[in-house]
């Protein structure tokens, strides 16, 4: 439809996140930030710093919780899967 009008239609979230893109761009030799990580950084700017340093720890123990939770044995699996899902909970908690 684009084509044939000449007209750009997108909805107000597809222009924000191409806006939120071009910016991450723009300042990615200011910050050091890949989009992706000034995403991040975008959403939990309003965090208190506390929370901050909490989602921080929590973005790299929950992918070794992951593993751990993958290549548990039978007998410790159990407890590997509670760890992983309160560790989420809490990352869903905080809005990291």
């Amino acid at each position: 439809m684009d084509k044939m009008t000449g007209a750009s239609r997108k909805g107000a979230d597809v222009r924000r996140d191409e806006h939120n893109a071009l910016m991450a761009d723009a300042l990615k030799p200011l910050t050091g930030m890949s989009p992706e990580q000034y995403r991040v950084y975008k959403h939990r700017f309003k965090l208190s710093p506390i929370d901050k340093a909490e989602c921080t720890r929590l973005d790299t123990e929950l992918p070794e919780l992951k593993k751990r939770a993958a290549t548990a044995p039978p007998s410790d699996k159990a407890l590997a899967d509670v760890e992983l899902y309160k560790a989420r909970k809490q990352f869903n908690d905080l809005n990291c």
